[in-house]
């Protein structure tokens, strides 16, 4: 079964994590992110007219999605992500958008310890 990603929801949680959370940049993003004091992770996305009309929006949305949802196990819990997708990111394809946020989230140490199980997602 499909495993789907927990969402932030009202404009209040976004302005917290934009307020109070930490930010790192990377090629395609700007992400910013708080401890939540739950188990799990929620996930925000944030993309503006600047990166192109709304199919293109879209795409981007959903190529953020879709690599967060992959790596979600893989993941330190208990965080709030905000996402803003940057200008560039309107050109980028899949894999591209898997590296960026692998590398950032790496640098930032909110990975946890990769799992074995023969070959990973990001190999």
């Amino acid at each position: 079964m499909k495993e789907t990603l927990v969402s932030l929801r009202k404009n209040r949680e976004f302005k917290k994590v934009f307020r109070r959370g930490k930010k790192f940049f990377s090629r395609y993003m700007v992400v910013y992110y708080l401890k939540n004091g739950l188990n799990y992770n929620r996930y925000g996305f944030s993309i503006s007219k600047k990166v192109g009309n709304s199919v293109v929006r879209h795409r981007v949305k959903r190529l953020f999605v879709e690599v967060i949802r992959r790596m979600q196990e893989e993941l330190a819990g208990g965080y709030d992500f905000v996402i803003v997708a940057k200008k560039t990111s309107g050109y980028m394809d899949y894999h591209e958008c898997k590296k960026d946020v692998l590398k950032a989230m790496n640098r930032e140490s909110l990975m946890i310890k990769e799992k074995r199980r023969g070959k990973t997602w990001h190999e």
